[in-house]
């Protein structure tokens, strides 16, 4: 029965049926007996027909009650089809959303606390050994307490752009992003940033082979800030001398874009996981690992794809965007 009144119906019609056929049974034996056994059956046969029909709303106020003291795991047998039914399975999806929500709350403490320990003791080393003249306030020193501070930015700047991503406060500006000039200036920039973090990284040679007629409909900062994060971590594992390629092509109903480099690649087990926020250690992301999340989000607010593709060389980070209109 797919309706909740037409199942009230039934359960008062039949609850009458049977009180009236008792009432007259009874009334053939002893009359004064009558009315109170056909209320008793009314009682009784209305009480087990409802029992059925409510049972979700009781397991329902059940799991609430589990809710308020953080157990999230109960569901709700939705078996029927009615308004009940629907709404059993409205409040085990809800309950499913909360618990990823409290899941991902669980983690994302816990990941901050961890990403911010290790620079917050670090450099809480340094000014310790400076304090205590251990250590003197040379170049070399206030370098490495310059560079703590900079990760705790950067830490702090992606943690910021992934909470404006997931909860939708990002706003795209869309317009004609010619890539040829797109992929220049990102290089450009990812050369001015290996040299202003010391010259570790110097050595990449950077390869672009983007046509100079390529254009694409999309936000040039949101844009930006994926290729910045993708040059960087093809930089950050590329060997000595080895080449950083970003590529572009055509195709019917999207614009390819390709940042590849010479590292040691990505295991095809984890071309999946290096997407995940504060994916490390053997993954791609080896700074706050929230680039590449935010990188995922971003071309996902373009309604495109972002992947790890095979790459006998290295590492291969294929975007689909869709075509310009």
């Amino acid at each position: 029965m797919r309706s909740f009144k037409f199942k009230t119906s039934v359960v008062v019609g039949t609850a009458l049926f049977t009180s009236s056929v008792s009432f007259w049974v009874t009334a053939q034996w002893q009359f004064r007996y009558a009315l109170l056994m056909a209320l008793a059956v009314a009682f009784v046969v209305t009480w087990v027909l409802a029992h059925g029909m409510t049972s979700p709303l009781r397991e329902m106020t059940g799991a609430v009650r589990r809710m308020s003291q953080g157990d999230y795991s109960g569901r709700v047998r939705a078996t029927s089809r009615d308004e009940i039914g629907t709404l059993a399975t409205a409040f085990n999806q809800m309950a499913a959303d909360l618990a990823e929500t409290d899941t991902y709350r669980r983690e994302i403490v816990g990941n901050v606390a961890h990403e911010l320990r290790t620079p917050v003791a670090a450099l809480h080393a340094v000014l310790e050994n400076l304090v205590d003249g251990v250590r003197t306030p040379d170049r070399d020193t206030l370098e490495l307490a310059l560079n703590q501070t900079e990760r705790l930015g950067r830490l702090i700047t992606d943690l910021l752009d992934l909470s404006r991503i997931e909860g939708g406060a990002v706003a795209l500006h869309r317009g004609p992003v010619t890539l040829h000039r797109f992929a220049s200036d990102a290089v450009a920039e990812c050369r001015l940033r290996n040299l202003s973090s010391g010259g570790s990284r110097t050595d990449v040679v950077f390869c672009n082979a983007v046509p100079a007629d390529l254009t694409v409909e999309a936000d040039e900062a949101r844009l930006h800030q994926v290729f910045a994060n993708l040059l960087d971590n093809a930089t950050r594992h590329s060997p000595p001398g080895g080449t950083v390629e970003i590529a572009a092509r055509s195709e019917p109903a999207a614009t390819v874009i390709e940042v590849a480099d010479q590292g040691s690649g990505v295991a095809p087990a984890e071309r999946t996981r290096i997407f995940e926020r504060f994916t490390r250690g053997g993954s791609r992301d080896g700074q706050t690992g929230l680039g590449l999340a935010i990188a995922r989000w971003a071309i996902a607010l373009h309604d495109g794809e972002i992947e790890v593709v095979d790459d006998p060389d290295g590492c291969r980070i294929r975007v689909r965007l869709p075509a310009a209109r």
